[in-house]
């Protein structure tokens, strides 16, 4: 790292060399390993990077300035400041790192406050089960994380004693931490002088440097690192680093920027590049002859490895860094899931619930009885397979008269647009519903209240927000049906006695016209 800033501060293209014994902590995303860079060096052209001494302490001080000022007030950032504990503050952090991949900071505040009051300490997560832990994380989405959370405090416990690791080296070691959660905790709780990287870091990194690249690409993450680990503060690193990430979430958004209040405006190539396009087009509608090229571009754009593929677009201003590859559209996928209730001799009801496998989407977490629809079905044959399979965690022989469709409910995973047909069937324990307690392993009834609490997913919650929803309104239904019939009842009773009252009049008087002007309230 010597070289290298000594190699932008002479000015000179930046070569980064990834053979020495460091690379071996490498750890390489899918992505990554399908497209390894072609060569063993990377090359980064002066423009893209920081060479100037000057230039990054003051990068340093202005955004660590606005942090102070700026910075929101979140729980596990009072921990990291506050907490004497090293291994208690460095779980504390650990926890909010692993919440906050892919959520937005919002939604994981009360998980997390609810999180480290029920498990304030690692050794207190390890001796939870996996099934609490899955209720816990109940609607926070990927649930895999909160597993794999789960099964590094257990191996921190077993392997070393309850002591969390003290290096970014060794947090590698534990399930679910990768480079980014590794360096955010080094560098948060233990003061470790290392750069990270996460969406928000990367959005700033292009924006300031000019990188139009495919932000994706190994080498340009490569290169996002190295930049990140020039920057980072020898004094403040666990601060500079949350500094950037809030910058990139409340400032540097992706779509609606605001550069006006930017503190690293100075810094800022893209927004600098802004400029002088909305400067050319004045001197072109002015008439004047066209202004010099930039000393600022790129002089190797036609080589260059992180200059954009696609020209400019000034409607985009600085939103044309970073780009990114288009996401592959999620796949579809069918359920057939059936709700299966039963109501008890209370009068409770109660929902047949099994468990997913330990491994896999939403593993370990409780769902009603579904089957993946393959190929095009008859709705019979659909009904038939589901009835099948709903019979064999009761382990009785279900008729599929007794289905009722309820609808469909569409739950997008990250990779999976998933569409659940959903039915339902309410058995009273009777006939041949008898033996409804001898349930196939890892199925069992839980009641209303019970089923909300445990592990399930939103998926699962969508489809009971469907089935009350219908409920109700058949109840609606049935109740406006019945106050029918009953006041068709009484109409036919009341005309009956008008009937009866005048044939006992036996013709020997003649009723006043009053008599048929009477109200109803009158006639009663």
């Amino acid at each position: 790292m010597n070289k290298l800033r000594s190699a932008m501060q002479k000015g000179k293209e930046v070569v980064l060399d990834h053979t020495d014994s460091s690379n071996k902590s490498r750890i390489k995303t899918k992505a990554a390993v399908e497209e390894e860079p072609d060569t063993e060096t990377l090359t980064v052209p002066r423009y893209h990077s920081f060479h100037d001494a000057n230039d990054i302490r003051l990068f340093r001080q202005q955004i660590l300035d606005w942090y102070d000022q700026s910075k929101r007030e979140l729980p596990w950032r009072t921990v990291a400041l506050t907490e004497p504990d090293i291994n208690i503050r460095t779980y504390a952090v650990w926890v909010s790192e692993i919440m906050l991949q892919q959520t937005q900071v919002a939604t994981v505040i009360g998980y997390y406050n609810k999180w480290m009051k029920r498990w304030p300490t690692v050794q207190d997560l390890a001796a939870a089960t996996l099934e609490e832990v899955n209720q816990m994380w109940a609607g926070l989405g990927y649930y895999s994380r909160g597993k794999r959370l789960h099964e590094g405090a257990q191996k921190v416990v077993k392997e070393q004693g309850g002591k969390i690791p003290g290096t970014v080296e060794d947090l590698l070691k534990l399930p679910g931490v990768g480079r980014y959660t590794a360096g955010a905790v080094g560098s948060i709780a233990l003061g470790q002088v290392t750069g990270l990287v996460d969406g928000n870091v990367i959005r700033v990194l292009c924006r300031v440097r000019a990188i139009g690249a495919d932000s994706t690409s190994p080498t340009v993450t490569e290169v996002l690192w190295s930049i990140a680990n020039t920057l980072v503060s020898p004094e403040r690193p666990g601060d500079f680093n949350q500094a950037m990430m809030e910058l990139g979430a409340r400032v540097c958004t992706p779509k609606t920027p605001l550069c006006s209040v930017c503190p690293l405006q100075s810094h800022c190539l893209s927004y600098r590049k802004v400029c002088i396009k909305q400067e050319e087009n004045s001197t072109k509608l002015q008439g004047k002859l066209k202004r010099a090229p930039d000393i600022e571009d790129c002089v190797t754009t036609e080589t260059c490895s992180l200059c954009p593929t696609e020209p400019w677009d000034s409607e985009l201003g600085v939103l044309n860094f970073p780009r990114k590859q288009k996401k592959k559209a999620p796949r579809t996928e069918r359920i057939l899931t059936c709700v299966v209730c039963r109501v008890t001799v209370k009068g409770d009801r109660e929902y047949l619930v099994t468990q997913r496998p330990s491994k896999g989407l939403l593993a370990g977490m409780w769902e009603f009885p579904s089957l993946l629809l393959e190929g095009e079905e008859s709705d019979v044959k659909q009904k038939g397979a589901l009835c099948a399979e709903v019979g064999r965690k009761l382990g009785i022989r279900l008729d599929k008269g007794l289905l009722q469709y309820v609808g469909e409910v569409v739950h997008i995973f990250s990779h999976i647009r998933q569409t659940s047909v959903v039915y339902s069937v309410c058995l009273t324990g009777s006939g041949e519903e008898e033996g409804l307690d001898a349930l196939a392993t890892n199925t069992l009834w839980l009641s209303t209240p019970a089923l909300l609490d445990a592990a399930v997913s939103t998926g699962l919650k969508k489809i009971i927000k469907l089935y009350d929803s219908v409920k109700d309104e058949n109840g609606k239904t049935n109740k406006g049906k019945r106050k029918k019939d009953f006041n068709m009842k009484c109409e036919r009773e009341q005309k009956s006695k008008k009937l009866k009252d005048g044939s006992s009049n036996n013709g020997t008087r003649q009723l006043s016209l009053r008599s048929f002007l009477k109200s109803p309230k009158e006639e009663s």
